[in-house]
Order: C-alpha cells, then sequence, then structure tokens
C-alpha cells in the first residue's frame, strides 16, 4: 500500500540507507528506498537540504570509470526491477488480504442475520415454554397429593423390603458358613494330597538310592568277580606250570629209577642225588596239594560270587520294575 506522502526524516532516512550500503544516493535511488513514493521535486529539495547541511566530502560520479558507472547502472536497474516486483507482490498479496477480509465480513454479516432468527425464534419458543410452565404448575399440586399416598404406600413396601433383607442376609450367613466349611475341607484335602505327594516323592527317592547303592554294589561285584576270575586263571595258570614241573619230575624220576640199576656203581654219589629228587618230589606234591587247595577255594569263591550277582541283579530288575508303578501312581 502506498505512503501518504514524505518528508525531509524519511528522505534523510533513506539517503543515509544508501550510503551505509555504499550506493550512490540519487534522486531515483532515494524514490525506490521510499518505496517509489513521493515526486522526484520534493525528493530533490530534500536532497538539496540536506547535502548543503551535511559537511562529509560527496563523490563525484564523474571520477567513476566507466566500467564501474556501467557496473553501479546495472545495480541500480536491477534494484529498481527487484523493487518493482517486490511492490507489485506486496500490493498482489494486500489485495488478497483485502479480498479475504471481505469476503469474511460477508460470512459474518451471514452469520449474524442467522443468530438473529435463531434468536427470534427462541424468544417464541420461551413464550411457549412459559405456558407449558404454568400447566405444569397446576399439574404439580395434582402429582404432590397423588405422591403423599405412594409415599405411604413405599413405606408399607420398605417395611416389607427390610424383612425381606433379613432373611436375604441369614439365607447369605448359612451360604457363607457353607462356603467356609467346603474351603476348609478343600483345604484338608489338599494338604493330604501334598503330603501324600511329598512321602511317595521322598519313597522314590530312597528308591533311587537304594537303586543306585545296588547298581554301586553290583558294578563293586562285577569288579572283584573280574579281579577273581583273573586271579583264578593265574592260578590255573601257575598250577598248569607245577604240574608240568610235577609231571618233569615224575619223568625226571622214572628215568632216574630206570638208571638205578645203571648208576649201581656210583651209589654213594647217587645217594645223595636221589634224597635231594625225593625232597624236591615232596615239595612239589605239597606245593600240588595247596595250589589244588587254592583252585578249589577260589572255585567255591566263584561260584558264591556268581550267585550273589544274579541275586543282585534280581534285586535290581525287581526295583527297577517298580519305579514305573510308582511313577504311574504319582
Amino acid at each position: 500500500m502506498a505512503r501518504g506522502g514524505i518528508n525531509k526524516a524519511l528522505v534523510q532516512k533513506a539517503r543515509a540507507a544508501l550510503l551505509a550500503r555504499g550506493v550512490n544516493p540519487s534522486i531515483d535511488a532515494v524514490r525506490v528506498e521510499l518505496g517509489n513514493t513521493g515526486s522526484k521535486t520534493t525528493i530533490s529539495r530534500y536532497m538539496q537540504e540536506l547535502e548543503s547541511t551535511d559537511a562529509r566530502p560527496q563523490a563525484d560520479p564523474d571520477r567513476l570509470s566507466d566500467e564501474l558507472t556501467a557496473m553501479v547502472s546495472q545495480l541500480l536497474k536491477r534494484v529498481l526491477e527487484e523493487g518493482n516486483v517486490a511492490l507489485v507482490q506486496e500490493r498482489l498479496a494486500h489485495q488478497q488480504n483485502t479480498a479475504a477480509k471481505d469476503q469474511l465480513v460477508s460470512e459474518l454479516e451471514a452469520e449474524l442475520k442467522k443468530t438473529k432468527q435463531v434468536v427470534a425464534s427462541r424468544d417464541v419458543a420461551l413464550a411457549a415454554q412459559a405456558e407449558e410452565l404454568r400447566t405444569s404448575q397446576s399439574s404439580l399440586q395434582a402429582e404432590i397429593t397423588r405422591n403423599a399416598r405412594i409415599s405411604q404406600s413405599c413405606a408399607d413396601l420398605e417395611l416389607r423390603i427390610q424383612e425381606k433383607d433379613e432373611q436375604v442376609r441369614s439365607l447369605e450367613d448359612k451360604h457363607a458358613h457353607a462356603r467356609d466349611a467346603m474351603e476348609h475341607y478343600r483345604s484338608a484335602i489338599k494338604e493330604q494330597r501334598e503330603q501324600d505327594q511329598r512321602r511317595h516323592e521322598t519313597q522314590l527317592q530312597q528308591l533311587q538310592q537304594e537303586t543306585l547303592q545296588l547298581q554301586q554294589a553290583l558294578m563293586v561285584r562285577q569288579d572283584e568277580l573280574t579281579r577273581l576270575n583273573r586271579d583264578n586263571e593265574r592260578l590255573l595258570s601257575e598250577a598248569r606250570q607245577h604240574s608240568k614241573l610235577a609231571y618233569q619230575s615224575q619223568e625226571a624220576m622214572k628215568r632216574l629209577e630206570g638208571d638205578l640199576g645203571v648208576a649201581n656203581m656210583a651209589t654213594a654219589r647217587a645217594e645223595g642225588a636221589k634224597e635231594m629228587l625225593q625232597e624236591q618230589l615232596v615239595a612239589v606234591k605239597n606245593a600240588n596239594e595247596v595250589l589244588s587247595s587254592e583252585i578249589s577255594s577260589l572255585r567255591a569263591n566263584t561260584v558264591k560270587l556268581s550267585q550273589e550277582l544274579a541275586d543282585t541283579t534280581q534285586a535290581l530288575e525287581v526295583c527297577r520294575g517298580d519305579q514305573p508303578d510308582m511313577a504311574g501312581e504319582s
């Protein structure tokens, strides 16, 4: 929107702004700075007054080079063009704002008209409601009398309701007692079941421990049986060796007895050898008897351990058979 007029203060402000930006404060430049308002004659008069009072030396445009003058002219032309474009945009925006405000005023006037019509219709409705109120007041008196009779009936009904409430409370108390007894019974059953379950778990753990002990005992018995079998094999091997030695001794004795007739000439020398051989033979026989006794003892121990192993295996199988039954019962 254009200004209504200019004065010396506005021209001075525009001139100072141009000088601060390094622009020559010509009449056209000042007019552009003022928004293209004011006559050039008025601006020129104010500029002369300001220049006469400004003690600062003024730059002479004639001192500028042609290239700089051309650049300044182009910048001035561009500033004027951009200023005119901005002014056109501002004017267009102002026109749009004015049209929008006119539209808003029209809408507000229409709304005000509708509001007046609504108020008039409400006045008519208010008069009708006042008439209805008078009619309602007359009906209210009749209803008050009727309500008095209904209140008496309600009092009677309340007495009967209180009696019913007493009966209901009595039934609720009985129901509460029955529910408490049921809860107590359920708690007792639950506690008994938990005790049975704990006892069953304890028994199951004991059986598992016994089974583990039996398995360990079985492993120990198996180790002992293995060791005894090894000892038995060793003793049998030694017995075979002793038997072999005894057999060899017997063969040697037979050979010696066969050679006895031939060795009559060396009787003195052979008697000593004979006695020694007889002592060795006795020792070998004694050793054979000891080995035979040990072998018999080992065989008896082997039979006994085999029986204990069979009994332990059977007991372990029985325990294993009882565990699934107890698991099914839990």
